[in-house]
């Protein structure tokens, strides 16, 4: 199997299956110098982890993340850093009624059809259980860009089913299990989650990520456009079935006067491009939005085939999340951390030199979503 890597001056590779002995990273390219320390990467990996709440799968896994090299005396070497992940609460037999049987909505059927051969215990390698490597890996590229660059990154849930959030109140985003940016609607996301519970089913999500301070000059004009690496890199998030920068999808009813941001010496007037120009940085805040399906295992009944062709009923068992949009906000901050990261060592080496005009980054006028 190619493709589990991503990146090119800051590269991550995954591997390991969901219900594997461990799971693992190799994150090469980090600068040397930067003071890292398992805890580093555990504040990201708790707020991903399962069974916080009872809104999420009840798998409990404590995703303790060991630092394998890379680290000499506190600090990063320049080496490649290898981390792990133990799984300590596997359940294949959940999995046992369904060896034979393929999961609509799920990897099963083009993971047979492109191997020949597939790991039916929660999918292996197809599940999201593998982005808790890209969580840890996440929170490396999170902390050299904060300490080099001033950069935040952050994200919140901006709808779940009909429900439609704003950000009221980004400090309270990890305050409650739904990273909801407005807290007076908890209990109303908390009444909707109960009812789907009760009914079996499951839900989508849409997730709002923010990354702040971001440098002007980030990416390449053709292919290697940030905004195409950043779609790239979230589109690679299990579940996810669209991707937004900007102003989206909304472009198509906007007029050209109004999507164009305007600059003045003060700055731009607004950010509908995302923070982004001709696929590169502007120096603005850059939003994006994930839009991720609802979650195909459920107890409800379903048609499908087995093995051999046969259609059969399926009931999925096991511990899966009702909405795995719920987990998805640290996973996509990862992501959009590791491309900026990689983007930024890429401009770095090519273009450290170049005096830009104005001197001076114009940032927004209206800078719109900011963490307290």
């Amino acid at each position: 199997m190619s493709g589990n890597s991503i990146g090119r001056l800051f590269t991550l590779t995954t591997f390991g299956e969901s219900h594997g002995p461990a799971l693992g990273a190799i994150v090469d390219g980090c600068p040397p110098g930067l003071e890292l320390g398992e805890n580093d990467l555990m504040a990201d990996v708790e707020r991903r982890r399962t069974a916080r709440s009872r809104f999420t799968s009840q798998r409990r896994e404590p995703d303790r993340v060991r630092i394998l090299s890379g680290i000499f005396e506190g600090l990063t070497t320049g080496t490649p850093i290898g981390l792990l992940v133990e799984n300590v609460d596997q359940r294949p037999k959940d999995y046992a009624a369904i060896r034979d049987r393929f999961r609509p909505g799920h990897a099963d059927y083009s993971y047979q059809q492109k191997y020949g051969i597939r790991d039916y215990r929660g999918g292996g390698r197809s599940s999201a259980r593998e982005t808790v490597m890209r969580v840890a890996a996440g929170a490396i590229a999170r902390k050299y860009l904060r300490l080099r660059l001033g950069v935040e990154i952050y994200g919140y849930l901006r709808q779940l089913g009909p429900i439609r959030l704003e950000p009221v109140d980004l400090g309270s985003v990890d305050h409650n299990p739904f990273f909801c940016p407005d807290p007076v609607r908890v209990p109303e996301l908390e009444t909707y989650m109960k009812a789907l519970a009760k009914e079996g089913n499951s839900i989508g999500a849409r997730i709002d990520i923010v990354a702040r301070g971001i440098p002007p000059g980030l990416g390449e004009p053709v292919f290697d456009k940030l905004s195409a690496d950043i779609a790239h890199a979230l589109m690679g998030i299990n579940a996810v079935k669209g991707v937004e920068i900007g102003a989206g999808f909304a472009v198509v009813e906007q007029k050209g006067t109004e999507h164009r941001d305007a600059i003045t010496p003060q700055g731009f007037a607004s950010n509908h491009a995302g923070g982004i120009l001709g696929g590169i940085s502007s120096g603005q805040d850059i939003h994006v939005s994930i839009a991720l399906k609802p979650t195909s295992s459920l107890r409800l009944p379903c048609a499908t085939i087995d093995a051999n062709g046969e259609p059969v009923e399926l009931v999925t068992h096991g511990r899966h999340d009702p909405c795995v949009g719920l987990r998805a906000t640290p996973i996509a901050e990862a992501m959009l951390a590791l491309t900026l990261m990689d983007h930024y060592l890429r401009h770095r080496a090519q273009n450290a030199d170049v005096e830009r005009q104005p001197a001076t980054v114009p940032g927004s006028v209206d800078a719109g979503d900011r963490r307290p």
